[in-house]
């Protein structure tokens, strides 16, 4: 064998062996299609010739758009303080007019007694404070300023409405007089009225 023929056998393997290794790199290390029209563009832009325009007029190229005045802060501070201050004016109108048209309720009763002491300052018969008891039980449980949720009755023997007993529907006294007089008046006893009310199963 010649020394030629012995020194192109490494030369053929080794361009043989080059050519097969960037064929196996080469598919690793290519861009995908968007992503090398991407970096295509962005070399464009970036290296772009800056030419300027012929006029200044050319330049306005935001004139179609419409201008965005900001408010001034202290312009727009003072107006949200007026309208706070009208709202607050309406609100305070609004109240005072509706409590011009609702009655007031009647204080709640803070002072003491007993059901013993209201029942006799009311004037109720001792005798007739069984049956007192019975139904200012079941109406309030002797809480002077119990009150129906639904209907606004109120006091000891949930006077309906409130308003209708002399002085304060929560006044324990004030409520035994009016239901005394209800009792009495409608039924002509309180053991009257008890019979009426167990008849027909208020209870």
């Amino acid at each position: 064998m010649s020394f030629r023929s012995r020194f192109r056998a490494p030369v053929a393997v080794i361009a043989v062996a080059g050519f097969l290794g960037a064929a196996v790199v080469a598919p690793f290390a290519m861009p995908s299609a968007s992503a090398d029209a991407e970096t295509m563009a962005f070399q464009a832009r970036i290296h772009q010739e800056f030419v300027p325009n012929v006029s200044a007029e050319a330049d306005l190229v935001f004139t179609d758009v419409s201008v965005v005045e900001l408010p001034d802060p202290e312009e727009e501070r003072l107006r949200l303080e007026a309208e706070a201050a009208a709202k607050a004016a309406e609100e305070a109108k609004a109240s005072a007019a509706k409590q011009a048209t609702t009655p007031s309720a009647p204080p709640r009763y803070e002072g003491g007694g007993s059901p013993a002491e209201w029942m006799a300052a009311a004037g109720i018969a001792e005798a007739d404070w069984g049956y007192v008891d019975f139904i200012a039980s079941k109406e309030s449980g002797w809480n002077p300023n119990a009150t129906n949720a639904s209907s606004g009755a109120c006091g000891l023997i949930q006077a309906y409405p409130c308003s209708k007993v002399p002085g304060s529907g929560y006044n324990p006294v004030d409520n035994l007089v009016w239901a005394n007089g209800y009792a009495v008046g409608r039924y002509g006893s309180w053991a009257a009225a008890y019979a009426f009310w167990t008849a027909n199963h208020w209870w």
